[in-house]
């Protein structure tokens, strides 16, 4: 039987890391990387009896690759702090531990809430991501921002859903998407990349009509509303930032 380390990147979850650390307890080992955190984060992860360390941010996907390299076994379950792995499906990973991989890494249906609630329409379920890996042939994209496993050519599908409690409320979802964009244009201008006036003008209301009318977003009534035009102004604020950036706006 395969044996399974979890892995975490924290900042101030004192929120969110008690769940998730709950749900996973079943697991061989869990390390936490902590980008020294200011509230109660890494009292709670010691008091669970996880492995943490701690390591200067330097960004999403290189953060989540020493995490994983911090870890004991090959497998490796990548959660977000804010996320957590429903009793079924701990049992279906478990079951997967315990048969032959047919694949280097496997992905999941997420069920993201906005609050209390699920969100299933525009665009936000089944949200399938890869989080369980062999890391000694799969890593993540070291991007600032939106990483993403590679190689993503082999690929397993679990049935079991993982729990993302992605926004608290409205107030919490536009903060983190003015972080987002921002982090979203450093990369891209570091890159060389510039936005033109076609981003600016035609993505965001593109975006707007993709998630409220065409992923059925305004099945979700006012908030579903509210998730579309957000998206489309973060599609918005991402270019323009990136043009900022590029004019030596900051």
């Amino acid at each position: 039987m395969e044996k399974l380390s979890i892995t975490i990147i924290t900042y101030n979850e004192e929120k969110n890391i008690d769940r998730c650390l709950r749900s996973v307890q079943w697991a061989d080992e869990i390390v936490v990387l902590d980008s020294f955190s200011t509230d109660r984060t890494v009292e709670i992860c010691q008091r669970y009896g996880v492995r943490v360390e701690q390591e200067t941010w330097q960004g999403y996907g290189k953060q989540k690759n020493l995490c994983a390299a911090l870890a004991k076994n090959r497998w490796i379950l990548n959660l977000d702090a804010d996320e957590e792995v429903s009793p079924e499906g701990a049992e279906e990973i478990k079951a997967l531990l315990r048969e032959k991989f047919v694949h280097r890494a496997y992905d999941f249906p997420r069920k993201n809430f906005f609050g209390k609630r699920w969100i299933r329409y525009g665009g936000w379920y089944p949200d399938r991501i890869i989080r369980l890996y062999d890391k000694l042939q799969v890593r993540f994209s070291e991007g600032l921002v939106h990483e993403k496993l590679f190689p993503d050519d082999d690929v397993g599908s679990l049935r079991e859903p993982l729990i993302h409690h992605s926004f608290t409320d409205m107030e919490d979802y536009v903060r983190r998407q003015n972080r987002y964009s921002t982090l979203y244009a450093l990369e891209k201008s570091r890159a060389g990349w510039k936005a033109g006036w076609t981003h600016l003008c035609l993505r965001p209301p593109w975006m707007f009509l993709k998630t409220f009318f065409l992923r059925q977003g305004f099945r979700e009534g006012f908030l579903g509303l509210f998730i579309a035009a957000a998206m489309a102004f973060y599609t918005f604020l991402k270019y323009a930032k990136t043009r900022s950036i590029d004019a030596g706006g900051g």
